[in-house]
């Protein structure tokens, strides 16, 4: 695999992890004491991209608005990796 594709493909799974953990934090919106999920994105060694790993956030609660935004742009990130990899 060349490394844009590689690159590509990571930025898929971590838009994926991103999606997944909204739509976790926005399930257990209700959920007394729960804490949301944070996808921290770091750079990889080259060719591997990114890395995408979940962590809980702080304090308790979800803000529904913050969660909505964070699916959008989850959205927009895996169509852009989607888009280079049809490129590549």
């Amino acid at each position: 695999m060349s490394t844009i594709a590689a690159i590509a493909q990571s930025g898929l799974q971590a838009a994926q992890q991103r999606l997944s953990s909204s739509a976790h934090n926005v399930a257990n919106l209700n959920t007394p004491g729960f804490r949301r999920q944070d996808v921290e994105l770091q750079a990889a060694p080259s060719p591997s991209g990114v890395r995408a790993q979940v962590a809980q956030a702080p304090q308790p609660g979800v803000a529904l608005e913050a969660e909505a935004v964070e699916q959008m742009a989850a959205g927009y990130a895996f169509k852009a990796n989607v888009l280079v990899l049809r490129v590549a």
